[in-house]
């Protein structure tokens, strides 16, 4: 995870995120970059709009946010079906990053 916040960094700050800025980050932070992860985050963040990326997420985690029903507690059945959407959108959110992390 500790990658994917050196690359989150340099993006506020405004810089380019590439394997020698975020080796940087990563040994200020006192952290001993791994080349392949360095290699796999820069690789799998090119082309990708982080802003874009960033408000996508933020959505995605408003929406599975439980809400009041209006009218009394929906069925069981209805439930069970929302929790499995839920996990489909966070598999979903997921899928491409989840191999920097071995």
């Amino acid at each position: 995870m500790i990658y994917v916040y050196a690359a989150m960094l340099l993006h506020k700050a405004g810089k380019n995120v590439d394997e020698a800025s975020v080796k940087k980050v990563l040994e200020a932070a006192g952290v001993t970059p791994d080349e392949g992860r360095v290699k796999a985050l820069v690789a799998a963040l090119d082309g990708v709009d982080i802003d874009a990326a960033i408000k996508e997420a933020a959505s995605v985690q408003v929406a599975a946010a439980p809400s009041a029903p209006a009218e009394g507690a929906p069925a069981a059945e209805e439930k069970k079906e929302e929790k499995k959407e839920e996990k489909k959108d966070d598999t979903q959110a997921a899928a491409g990053l989840g191999a920097l992390f071995g």
